[in-house]
């Protein structure tokens, strides 16, 4: 339970964990506004960016009446009652050739081969399928189905008008909506500037994951692999070195990354051992200081969110599945909120229903989140088989296409149910 800012402590000084509902129910409630600053950028690079304003077509799209289909641009009453037994007879006399832009249209009765594309040319309202005509010669159709004012055309502004709103504030965009812009002809367009966040990895028994580690060590997975999570987000990680089991190291290193991010997390500094200083140094660093310390949930139980200022600092469990696990459940919602982005626009994983293979037990009272791998078997139904280890085991990450959620007031689930699969990018 928290009473405030501050969580409720056993007797012996140990902070009550909290359910993973309340976690993130105190995480949107202390997380800071949304950033202010903006930059532009050229069309091209803006993928996956914030939109900073809302954008406004600046013109009409199309700007001109385009068939959408091939055939012939006519005057739609020219095939009024026109039907295989009685089809009306029109001229070709014409042909609109693709980035044409005819000056003239065809006469009454007569009529322009056309593209799907092709501009409609002066005075014809529809165009008629090439399926629903029979050619006579070269120079003359049979129309054996009528087409309606507006039939297979798509109209001046009917995809976007001028000064219609394109995409709101807070939108990510996304490959079709650079499309659109591209459409009206858009450059470059204002957007949010990308959430930064800083990385320290604690620990003496840590070296840079490119040593050998002598007796005792093991290398720095944490940080590349928590940096890839930050990059998929379109943020951008900074790393800040590896701290020693030392309280002036840690606190000199988190005032650094403070001072140059929105977040900062610190991997392997949030268990409540006597040689893990991520809650002291926390603590420190101003007010509201530390919001959750352990959440009920498996892998990531130990896991720090706290906020001092403006910045948000995560003690992050040392664990590699426990850190990923944590950072998904509480550091992405904190880089996309602020990244800018506005509710509806939230990136969601996608998800797939499969069979379980196996029992999984679960404690009541906590949320469980399982690595499985999926299945697919021609003509059955996609077969969900969980990845089993501790959470110091990388290689269950590596062969997991996704995970499953266990709720909190479960006590397992059942070989055979059919369970949502929240599928890894």
């Amino acid at each position: 339970m928290s009473i405030g800012n501050k969580q409720t402590r056993d007797m012996l000084g140990r902070p009550d964990i909290v359910s993973l509902n309340e976690a993130l129910l105190l995480l949107r409630q202390h997380l800071p506004p949304s950033p202010a600053q903006k930059v532009t950028l050229p069309l091209d690079e803006a993928l996956g960016r914030v939109c900073a304003a809302d954008i406004i077509s600046p013109e009409n799209l199309p700007p001109y009446s385009r068939s959408t289909m091939d055939g012939f641009a006519v005057r739609s009453m020219d095939t009024f009652g026109a039907s295989e037994k009685m089809p009306a007879y029109l001229e070709v006399s014409g042909e609109i050739f693709m980035g044409e832009f005819p000056e003239q249209g065809p006469k009454p009765g007569a009529c322009y081969s056309i593209a799907t594309g092709g501009i409609l040319p002066p005075g014809t309202d529809a165009v008629v399928m090439l399926e629903h005509t029979v050619a006579i010669d070269a120079s003359m159709i049979e129309v054996v189905q009528p087409v309606a004012a507006g039939g297979n055309v798509i109209g001046v502004g009917e995809d976007v008008s001028r000064d219609e709103l394109l995409l709101s504030a807070g939108h990510r965009l996304r490959p079709q909506d650079v499309g659109l812009l591209a459409g009206v002809g858009l450059a470059s367009i204002a957007v949010f500037c990308r959430v930064r966040v800083g990385i320290i990895s604690t620990g003496d028994e840590i070296v840079e994951h490119d040593q050998l580690p002598p007796p005792g060590k093991i290398r720095d997975t944490n940080s590349l692999s928590l940096a890839a999570q930050v990059r998929k987000l379109n943020a951008t990680p900074t790393f800040y070195g590896i701290a020693s089991d030392n309280e002036e190291s840690l606190t000199g290193m988190v005032r650094e990354a403070m001072a140059d991010n929105e977040i900062v997390l610190l991997s392997g500094s949030s268990s409540v051992g006597t040689r893990d200083l991520g809650e002291q140094v926390i603590e420190k660093m101003g007010l509201p200081g530390i919001i959750v310390h352990g959440v009920a949930i498996k892998p990531g139980k130990p896991v720090i969110i706290a906020r001092a200022a403006d910045s948000m600092i995560y003690g992050l469990p040392g664990h590699p599945v426990s850190a990923a696990v944590a950072f998904d459940l509480f550091v992405r919602p904190a880089i996309i909120h602020l990244a800018g982005t506005r509710d509806d626009s939230l990136p969601v994983y996608s998800m797939i229903k499969a069979r379980l293979m196996r029992n999984l037990s679960s404690a009541s009272g906590r949320t469980d989140f399982v690595r499985v791998q999926v299945k697919m078997i021609q003509g059955q139904e996609p077969e969900a088989h969980p990845i089993l280890g501790k959470s110091g085991a990388l290689s269950t990450m590596v062969k997991a296409h996704g995970f499953i959620e266990i709720a909190e007031k479960l006590q397992g689930l059942k070989e055979g149910e059919m369970v949502e699969v929240k599928l890894f990018d």
